[in-house]
């Protein structure tokens, strides 16, 4: 497990869709799942959200592409799916070397 997966904040994560003080969006990635309220803030907790893909008051995080609702997707999914193929890519590397001679050779007639 790399040391960057071990510092993060544990998983998994969820997008939650809430809002602001003044109602509007706030897309959030989270420690806990949507409730489907869309919690208006301070009406839930900020220690359980991790990060923000839309925030308009004050209007701070507003990617200007609209991809607001797939970069939180895809933040929350890479928070369980990267530690998943790192541990397949070290799999296969121990696999690897495994199967190779202690010598370096594999066998096979030099070209």
């Amino acid at each position: 497990m790399c040391e960057l997966h071990r510092a993060a904040t544990p998983g998994p994560w969820f997008v939650r869709q809430l809002d602001d003080d003044d109602a509007m969006s706030l897309v959030a990635v989270s420690t806990v799942p949507d409730t489907g309220r869309g919690e208006r803030w301070p009406d839930f907790d900020s220690g359980e959200v991790v990060a923000a893909t839309l925030v308009q008051r004050p209007r701070c995080v507003d990617v200007a592409d609209g991809r607001w609702d797939e970069n939180a997707a895809f933040i929350a999914m890479a928070r369980t799916a990267v530690p998943r193929l790192l541990d397949e890519v070290w799999r296969l590397r121990r696999l690897l070397a495994e199967s190779r001679p202690a010598n370096g050779h594999d066998g096979s007639p030099a070209a």
